[in-house]
């Protein structure tokens, strides 16, 4: 059909793993490697392992203390600056075929790519485009690849997650009529993008287990258990999607939210962690303030260590629009109290900031000391100035220098890799170097 559309989507087999091989001029696929700190413990999750590690059935994102014994392995520590030069790099091999408002990065080793007009350009076949991208990142980075193809967006992501990887050139391709003969009865139906464990044991009420089913039965009965997200399932199901890159680069969400979580190198008591909620909420109050934004409420969130109770989460209105941290430090450490167990060791917290207005929408309560307002709000921006003009480690509060205190280390972090250390503080005249210690 000459209106028919191509998506791509485009994978890093193995990404961390596979640069950590490229560094040191390995082959992936014929080299044990993991990438984990292993600093943290051995119960630390290995963010990648090689092919050649998964052909040994070491499932991916274990932990080091469940690989055998019996197999030698290199052990990577993770480098999150060098991923992002190799993904960067990537991204620059795409753009020497395929335009940027084409290309739709999806993570840091993934992307959908519009690669409709360019097979007409380069007159080409899908499939040997494809593979010319994908030997252009091998032959230059040593990275390997798989790809998808599809008719639409959904159908990409579909052949790249469920046949690319079973075919020997790692490339795999549907369209609706493909996907609706091969894989309509496919199960586990979670194997399927975008439906999760919590859809899939909604489905099963209605008896439902694969796509095929979700065609079967009556609308009606779909649009009642998720309302308009029935939609997305249904057309899914009979393997259309309306979705394309140019409607993503559209999209400004009219939502905003700011947070962050923190996974903390052992466990943490319910003392301890107060100093950990107070500086990442310190760091997102900055966030707020660079951005322009107040926050009309917080979520917090506690997960424990060494313990059946996984996670408690609770929610609090800041009762008036702003980005002051006096206001809302109070509020995250009544939150944090009302919701946290003392007696469980705590191993990661985090936040977010809900229902963000343009500062200009900042408001107050009459009781409220104006002066105060205006003198922290200026002695904030003037912190982020500093900060922002000789590093973030150039200024900080008392809180920072606390022995348990993870600023100091977090600020030299790319995403929250390489940077911790269990070492008890060092201090000397010329310097003075502060590090985490865990007992």
């Amino acid at each position: 059909m000459e209106d028919q559309k191509i998506y791509f989507v485009i994978d890093m087999k193995t990404f961390f793993a596979s640069v950590e091989c490229a560094e040191r001029n390995l082959n992936p696929f014929e080299t044990n490697l993991v990438v984990a700190d292993e600093s943290r413990s051995k119960g630390t999750v290995c963010l990648a392992i090689t092919p050649k590690m998964k052909a040994l059935g070491i499932r991916n994102r274990c932990r080091l203390y469940e690989i055998p014994q019996n197999i030698d392995y290199i052990i990577a520590k993770p480098r999150m600056k060098k991923y992002i030069e190799y993904a960067a790099k990537i991204y620059e091999i795409y753009l020497q075929y395929i335009d940027k408002n084409d290309i739709h990065i999806y993570s840091i080793d993934e992307c959908f790519i519009d690669a409709t007009s360019y097979i007409k350009f380069y007159k080409t076949t899908a499939k040997a485009f494809a593979q010319k991208l994908m030997n252009e990142i091998k032959d230059k980075l040593k990275i390997p690849s798989t790809c998808g193809i599809g008719t639409n967006m959904f159908l990409a992501k579909i052949a790249l997650d469920l046949t690319a990887k079973k075919t020997n050139d790692g490339i795999g391709f549907l369209d609706e009529a493909k996907f609706r003969k091969e894989l309509w009865t496919h199960r586990p139906i979670t194997d399927f993008w975008q439906i999760s464990t919590g859809i899939a044991k909604r489905l099963e009420r209605y008896g439902i287990y694969d796509m095929k089913g979700i065609t079967e039965i009556q609308e009606d009965y779909l649009y009642k258990e998720f309302g308009i997200n029935a939609e997305l399932l249904i057309d899914h199901a009979f393997g259309k999607e309306t979705c394309e890159i140019s409607d993503i680069k559209k999209y400004k969400s009219k939502s905003k939210s700011i947070g962050s979580s923190q996974i903390l190198p052992c466990n943490y008591s319910y003392s301890d962690s107060i100093i950990i909620l107070k500086e990442m909420i310190q760091n997102g109050v900055y966030d707020l303030v660079k951005n322009g934004y107040v926050a009309q409420g917080l979520y917090l969130s506690v997960v424990y260590g060494d313990s059946k109770q996984n996670e408690t989460h609770g929610t609090t209105r800041l009762g008036v629009l702003t980005n002051l941290y006096s206001i809302i430090e109070e509020k995250a450490l009544s939150l944090f109290k009302k919701i946290v167990n003392r007696d469980l060791p705590i191993r990661k917290i985090g936040y977010t900031f809900t229902n963000l207005l343009p500062e200009e929408n900042e408001a107050y309560d009459l009781l409220t000391d104006l002066n105060k307002v205006n003198k922290e709000k200026k002695l904030t921006k003037s912190v982020i100035g500093i900060q922002d003009k000789f590093g973030k480690n150039s200024l900080l509060k008392g809180i920072d220098l606390e022995e348990k205190a993870t600023q100091m280390e977090r600020n030299k972090m790319i995403g929250g890799h390489n940077g911790w250390k269990r070492k008890n503080v060092e201090r000397n005249e010329s310097k003075t170097v502060y590090a985490i210690r865990c007992s």
